[in-house]
Order: C-alpha cells, then structure tokens, then sequence
C-alpha cells in the first residue's frame, strides 16, 4: 500500500485524463465566441461591425504604446471582448487592430477565438522570448514554424503530439517576406510552456539537445487553434533576454523594440494582402506563391 491506500490504482486515471484522453476534438463547442460576443455587444450597446482585417497580439504592450503615439490608434468601437482593448490604426492601406497584455495560452486562444469571429482575417502574435539555443546576443527575431507542447491549451484542440506546426504556406510566405526586412530573423522552432518559472537547468538542456531556439508561453497554443479550425496564424518570437541570467538582460533594443516588431508586422501584412488579392486559378484556389 502508499500514500494513496490502494497502490495507486486510484491515481494511475490521472496520466492520461483528462486533458490527454480526450478524443472530441472535431466536435462543436458549446458555448461559442459569437454567442459571448452577442451578450458582450448587447450589455455594452455596441452596435455590430467588424475589427480590422489584421490584428496582433502584443503581449508585452510596448507595440500598442508605439503605435498609440505614433500613428494615432484609436480605440476600435467594435471589439466586443470582455477582458481587453483593442486599438486600431490604417498604414499603406491596411487597417490593423492591436491588443496588448495577451500573456500564455489561454488567454491568446480565448481573444483569437473572438478576434476570428469579429472579422479577423490575419493574426500575428509578437511575443517576447527566452534564449534557448545560442544564435547570437539578444534581441533578434525567430519566425516559429512549430512549437512543442508544453501547455494545456493546445490539447482541446488538436490530439496528443510533441509539436504544432503552422502552416507551411503561410510559414512561406513570412519568410520571403521578411528576408529583406534587415533584421535579424532566425525560422524554427520554440518551446511553449505555461510555466516560465519552472524553466529548470535539465529541462533547457534536453529542449537545446532538441534543437529549439527559445522559449516563450503562446505559440503552440496559437498554432493548435489555428489548425484546427483554419486559422491564419502567424507566431514571431523575439528573442530578448537570456532567462535572466545575465546582468542587463531584457533589454529589447529603441522603444522597447516596438519599431522593429511593427516593421516586421506591416512587411507580412502586406505580403499577405498582396496574396490575397492575387488573381484566382480556374479552380478557384488561391494563386500558389512560389518560394
């Protein structure tokens, strides 16, 4: 006997259940983010229309603080959502919707789930991140084409697995994209976990033997909902500290880095919408963007 008084029978259900053992990931939900967004709209009187085509999560803040000052964001009458703010700006004809303060999984998932439903066309997540892996001294930039696993939220989306990738077209597209931008932009994988402070010495050292390049809370999570229910997502890590174990880490470079994220935000932004308004082929599927 243990501590459990039957030799752990009662315990052994709790490896796989529940967030593994669930197979209902091609069923319906229930409660729905159009249903939340209709009471939101009615409680707050805010009448229908829809949010910019582009949006970003910004979960450090500092982008929506630049672009507030910069290019005049106002607060767009639209975003219905209960927990956040979304700020809306135009630039070379694009209109764009920033939320600030979209800390982990969850949370990124809940506004992304709404963001979609309030006519949301493109989402770019431009999260701060730790090093992993060594490909120079902070900051510079990864564009994530997967994600290993480490958090909840993605295991109510997709079934069990080690990674999420994102979508190999779109992953094409940013990297053209961004190739001539002339910052740093590293592509490949990162760590998403939920816990940043239980980011032990065993666990950076099999994660670098594994060949990911930083660690960060959003992406895997991001990436699950944007694959299952085909989503445009795209997550960029930007690389800013080395987990603190360095004196004058976190620094992010001028403003906090929110030129250079914006910049990489406005380049795919246009690359996207230059896509999209590319003629159709016969069988009325996108043209394909050769790489």
């Amino acid at each position: 006997m243990n501590e459990f008084g039957d030799g752990g029978r009662l315990f052994a259900p709790l490896l796989s259940a529940p967030l593994i053992a669930r197979t209902d990931h091609a069923a319906p939900s229930v409660f729905r983010p159009e249903n939340m967004l209709r009471e939101a709209r009615r409680q707050k009187e805010l009448a229908w229309g829809c949010v910019p085509d582009v949006c970003v999560i910004d979960p450090d803040g500092d982008i929506v603080d630049y672009v507030r000052r910069h290019f005049a964001a106002t607060r767009c009458r639209h975003w219905a959502c209960y927990h956040t703010r979304m700020w809306e700006w135009t630039a070379g004809g694009i209109s764009f919707g920033i939320i600030g303060h979209v800390v982990g999984g969850s949370f990124s998932v809940l506004v992304a789930e709404q963001l979609f439903a309030s006519g949301c066309r493109l989402l770019v997540n431009v999260a701060s991140a730790g090093q992993i892996t060594d490909a120079g001294p902070p900051p510079y930039y990864i564009l994530i084409d997967r994600a290993m696993r480490d958090e909840g939220t993605s295991y109510h989306y997709l079934p069990p697995s080690p990674y999420v990738t994102a979508d190999p077209a779109l992953i094409a597209l940013a990297r053209t994209a961004l190739s001539g931008i002339g910052h740093t932009i590293h592509v490949g994988a990162t760590w998403t976990t939920d816990a940043p402070f239980r980011e032990t010495a065993d666990a950076i050292a099999t994660r670098r033997a594994e060949g990911i390049l930083a660690v960060e809370m959003e992406a895997a999570a991001l990436y699950a909902f944007a694959a299952a229910c085909e989503r445009p997502v795209i997550c960029l890590a930007h690389v800013s500290n080395q987990l603190g174990c360095v004196e004058g880490d976190f620094e992010k470079g001028e403003a906090n880095g929110a030129g250079s994220s914006l910049a990489l935000v406005t380049t795919l932004a246009a690359a996207w919408a230059a896509q999209a308004a590319a003629p159709a082929k016969k069988d009325g599927s996108s043209r394909p963007r050769r790489i």
